[in-house]
């Protein structure tokens, strides 16, 4: 146990870890399954792992940071190993009005780079931008093309304040 509490420690020191990443690493260190268990429910009982409070901070840090959409976040955190009741509650606070929003922040960044190109370009570049930023079809295209049509109010009318 004191070589997998060991090796769960030095993860930790680099960064936050889930339970099923730590479990992964020791596994892959062929430390027995019984002594893993151990090390892994004291490290939880003691707050040293908590898959809650890392999927909070992860949906924090990859919402503001990447402007991921809540759906991206949730497949990252699944993919990590986070349990499935654990993500819903970390991504709730993600709605779609706040999914919106993030999308409309992220074109009108974007918009600056693809201002020169021709209007079906500059579409399919924002609209593929925020498909990988983990936005839907539909609402990625809305956002798009009322931002395109801000811009070009814009354009026509300096003094015109965004709706």
């Amino acid at each position: 146990m004191s070589v997998a509490r060991t090796i769960c420690l030095n993860q930790l020191t680099r960064g936050p870890r889930t339970r099923s990443q730590l479990a992964d690493v020791l596994r892959k260190r062929l430390v027995p399954d019984d002594a893993a268990a151990t090390a892994l429910d004291r490290l939880t009982d003691v707050g040293l792992i908590d898959d809650a409070a890392f999927a909070a901070g992860w949906v924090r840090s990859r919402r503001s940071g990447r402007g991921l959409s809540g759906s991206a976040v949730a497949r990252e955190l699944r993919a990590r190993g986070v349990d499935q009741e654990v993500v819903a509650d970390a991504v709730a606070e993600v709605g779609p009005e706040e999914d919106e929003e993030s999308a409309r922040e992220l074109t009108r960044r974007r918009l600056r780079s693809v201002g020169d190109l021709p209007v079906d370009t500059r579409v399919r570049r924002l609209v593929g931008y925020l498909g990988r930023k983990g936005y839907p079809p539909g609402l990625a295209y809305r956002v798009v093309r009322d931002e395109l049509e801000l811009a070009a109010g814009d354009l026509l009318d300096p003094h015109r304040t965004p709706t």
